[in-house]
């Protein structure tokens, strides 16, 4: 993911929830020059310390042109800081949540409920943990972990159900798959400081729930 190979641009959020975190933000990555330059552009007001993208004659080193109407969306140094320090744990992090995940996925195999299957081919990052569960049960299970003090969620409401993009013309029912999913998708707690009494406890509790 990133190579280029499936898209133009990548997108990686630094939610604080996510793999690693710079608090808040995210990284655009590119193996297309032009985009690359226009993002940097629009990331910092349209403004240019390029010569050569400039209008006017330049006045000197300090000179600079807004060429574009752009935006603020430069990261601090410190949101960098702490990203860059994120990266140097990647793996560990990981491995500590891959690990949790298989966990879960010998202890759950048994009950009524679907745990996701990875291709092959591929290696999960281990983002989120999803159980699918019966539809008309899945507001009872949720309800009964969160009352055992069990931070379940559900990830992720359909986009073309919400509002705004219901009065843009989609309606329920043009992608049942996604529909489908959302009404049985229930999401466990995962992450890589999830101590193994707390993962013993969330097995024990899911496996009494759905039992």
């Amino acid at each position: 993911v990133g190579c280029g190979k499936y898209s133009d641009i990548t997108i990686f959020s630094f939610h604080p929830v996510k793999i690693i975190t710079s608090g808040e933000g995210g990284m655009a990555v590119t193996g297309v020059t032009s985009l690359a330059e226009r993002m940097r552009l629009l990331r910092s007001h349209g403004i240019t310390r390029d010569f050569s993208n400039m209008t006017e004659e330049h006045e000197g080193d300090w000179y600079y042109e807004q060429i574009e109407l752009g935006f603020n969306y430069r990261m601090t140094d410190i949101q960098a800081g702490l990203g860059l320090s994120q990266t140097e744990r990647l793996d560990t992090f990981v491995s500590a949540r891959r690990q949790i995940a298989d966990r879960y996925d010998k202890a759950f195999a048994g009950l009524n409920a679907q745990t996701l299957a990875i291709s092959d081919n591929t290696q999960s990052a281990c983002h989120l943990y999803v159980l699918l569960v019966e539809a008309e049960k899945r507001h009872r299970i949720f309800n009964d972990l969160r009352k055992m003090n069990i931070g379940a969620n559900v990830h992720y409401i359909p986009v073309h159900t919400q509002p705004y993009y219901r009065n843009l013309g989609f309606h329920y029912g043009q992608f049942p798959k996604a529909e489908s999913f959302y009404q049985r998708a229930i999401t466990l707690p995962l992450y890589p400081t999830l101590s193994r009494k707390d993962q013993d406890y969330v097995i024990r509790k899911v496996t009494e729930v759905l039992r």
